[in-house]
């Protein structure tokens, strides 16, 4: 097997592994509300901490890479990410599965950060498309494969047994590749690099403080919505939360060597790229984290059925990606990448009019039809930007990419979390959605409803920002 295509595999099983480990855990969001009995905001943070550790860390992976080599950062990701799978599936609380799943999100960072970087290196500039078209399918089968597994499991099983399938996949995998990655991405200008701690950790610190605090708002607002004092508790929060992102973007313009490469984000092409990611996923996981509770609380629907329906999404993406991977080496990333987006915009309005005796064939479609939107968009978006720039920038545009599709993941989650519980709540009279009855089944879908058409509106930014693109 040609070089190349030896480490498309290895990326591609990582790929695999910790997007399946992610849809596996949508699915078994309610499964593990009511194993623990925690409300919907404690239980949502089995997803925020994940993609909270991944979205704060991968900056520092496209750093670290100049210096360890981009193959070695990818493989150690592969081992913390199986120790991590092993520790969740051993948690007694739900407190300490949320921390498990921290070092388990390590891992994952590690090996989200250095993906496409080891494919830029490694394929041709004609072929890149190509290549991110098949990672795409390693993103699809993962999803695809995930809320299957996970339904499965959850019916016939155990819940840990979610955690525990990765352990022995990511080991063999570790152990196989380690030699064929550990020469990949290392030069010596960037172990100087690192020795002459070029690495803006002051606005890392600021970087991660503003994100944590940015979620904690979120999360917050969820738990003490329609209490006492809220409104002005909520005040203060949006003020802290203000002032911490002030001061990085303040630090960020002053610093010589800073953590967002300014060079890079006066390209309108990149910073649209970026922009457009990240709101992309956000969209995606509004529907990813409640669908599953509407399937299994609304709709009274078995968790491996739940599972079934969730496949629509990475179906549609598993055929769809290579396709537009080879229509952005012809045509270029704006129309095409655009085109999806807009597909996506269109499944979120129909989504909006979902009702409690909603179809079947209908629910499917919608879902299809994000899928479908979201894999004409991954890979065009991607190699656009990662061909825009130079060799030496490939592992912080990877690191960059990763981490506007994480924190659209992360505020997907957490805006979907916070919209749904306060309306719910202002529906219900304070209800939470773990004391949900078929009674509050009219009041359950008008809040999905609501948060749907919302959603809605950032689908519709996102497709404005891919047409503002340009060309590089």
């Amino acid at each position: 097997m040609p070089n190349h295509q030896r480490i498309l595999l290895l990326v591609s099983i990582g790929v695999f592994m910790s997007t399946m480990d992610s849809s596996m855990v949508n699915v078994a969001l309610p499964t593990l509300m009511r194993v623990y009995g925690s409300s919907l905001a404690l239980t949502e943070w089995v997803v925020l901490i994940y993609l909270l550790t991944i979205t704060t860390s991968l900056f520092f992976w496209g750093y670290f890479s100049k210096g360890f080599g981009q193959g070695v950062v990818y493989s150690r990701g592969l081992l913390v990410f199986s120790f991590g799978s092993l520790l969740c599936a051993l948690a007694p609380t739900i407190f300490l599965l949320i921390f498990f799943r921290c070092v388990q999100a390590v891992g994952a960072s590690m090996m989200m950060a250095m993906g496409p970087a080891l494919i830029k290196s490694s394929f041709p500039r004609d072929k890149l498309g190509g290549g991110l078209g098949w990672v795409g399918i390693a993103t699809s089968l993962g999803l695809m494969t995930g809320p299957a597994v996970s339904g499965l499991l959850l019916r016939w099983s155990h819940w840990r047994l979610i955690f525990l399938v990765t352990v022995p996949v990511g080991l063999v995998v570790y152990f196989a590749g380690r030699r064929v990655l550990a020469p990949l991405g290392r030069s010596d200008a960037g172990v100087d690099a690192v020795e002459k701690n070029s690495f803006d950790l002051l606005g890392g610190v600021l970087y991660v403080a503003s994100v944590v605090l940015s979620v904690l708002l979120l999360s917050h607002a969820t738990v003490t919505s329609g209490q006492p004092d809220s409104f002005l508790q909520q005040v203060y929060s949006v003020f802290a939360v203000v002032f911490a992102w002030g001061i990085f973007i303040l630090h960020e313009r002053r610093t010589q060597n800073p953590l967002f490469p300014v060079t890079l984000f006066k390209r309108s092409f990149f910073t649209m790229a970026m922009l457009s990611a990240m709101l992309s996923f956000t969209v995606l996981f509004f529907v990813l984290l409640l669908m599953p509770f509407y399937l299994s609380s609304v709709r009274q629907l078995p968790p491996d059925q739940v599972g079934y329906y969730m496949m629509a999404v990475p179906f549609c993406v598993f055929f769809i990606a290579p396709l537009a991977g080879r229509l952005h080496d012809a045509i270029g990333a704006r129309i095409i990448a655009s085109f999806g987006l807009a597909c996506c915009l269109i499944s979120l309005l129909l989504l909006s009019r979902i009702s409690v005796w909603s179809s079947g064939y209908f629910i499917v479609f919608c879902l299809a039809l994000l899928g479908f939107g979201q894999a004409m968009f991954l890979a065009p978006n991607s190699a656009a930007a990662l061909s825009g720039v130079s060799h030496e920038q490939s592992g912080i545009t990877s690191s960059l990419l990763a981490t506007s599709r994480n924190m659209g993941m992360l505020l997907g989650t957490a805006l979907a979390g916070f919209l749904f519980a306060h309306v719910y709540a202002r529906l219900t009279g304070g209800m939470d959605i773990k004391d949900f009855t078929l009674e509050q089944a009219p009041q359950f879908v008008q809040a999905l409803q609501q948060t749907y058409l919302a959603c809605a509106l950032l689908a519709a930014v996102a497709v404005i920002a891919s047409l503002l693109r340009g060309k590089r």
